[in-house]
């Protein structure tokens, strides 16, 4: 059945339960630990049902590993204009989404970081999740210059720019967590690697 309510609504109203999912999962993971923590747990704490969870969240460790902003960044790079250079159009598709979060979202991002880096079995998955990054931003800026996403200078620049991003930002962040300035690190870093390597 479709729902009634406006589309803006219906979208706002999606996001606002997957965000209470995310953060009664978070909760429950900072107070009895994420192996003692169920679904159905987390579905009951949140009020909705198990088959809900399961429409936002695939499994229970993809409450703390998918990142919600990696689409916006996606987006964002695809918005900018011809000629960018592919450092330049990450860092500016990143500085797009982060300069514009809220305190409360960077709380939550901090949270959700200091429970990836202190799980034994989600520190695993880093591997996974970076190969997903490289192919999220090749395709990201293959789609941009309108080239076919298995371009090997798409993968080879995407790989440089996680490379480097990973060097200064790691997943959990140094000290655990992560923070605004922590953006500011990886723009050095990025700005860096576009003057040393000259990548066009």
């Amino acid at each position: 059945m479709t729902s009634s309510l406006p589309a803006g609504l219906r979208e706002r109203k999606k996001a606002k339960t997957r965000a209470a999912i995310r953060d009664h999962a978070m909760r429950l993971f900072e107070e009895q630990g994420y192996a003692a923590t169920t679904v159905d747990q987390i579905a009951e704490a949140a009020e909705v049902s198990q088959s809900t969870f399961f429409r936002y969240f695939p499994s229970k460790e993809d409450v703390i590993l998918i990142d919600d902003y990696d689409p916006m960044i996606v987006d964002a790079i695809k918005a900018q204009p011809p000629g960018t250079s592919p450092v330049r159009a990450l860092l500016e598709g990143m500085r797009a989404v982060f300069v514009h979060m809220s305190p409360e979202e960077w709380e939550s991002e901090h949270r959700r970081q200091v429970i990836y880096q202190s799980v034994p079995e989600l520190r695993a998955k880093a591997m996974n999740q970076t190969v997903n990054a490289i192919d999220m931003l090749a395709a990201a800026l293959a789609d941009r210059d309108g080239r076919p996403h298995d371009d090997t200078i798409y993968r080879v620049v995407a790989g440089a720019m996680v490379g480097v991003v990973l060097a200064v930002a790691p997943p959990g962040g140094r000290d655990g967590g992560v923070e605004p300035s922590d953006f500011e690190e990886v723009e050095r870093a990025l700005v860096i690697l576009e003057e040393q390597f000259k990548l066009r």
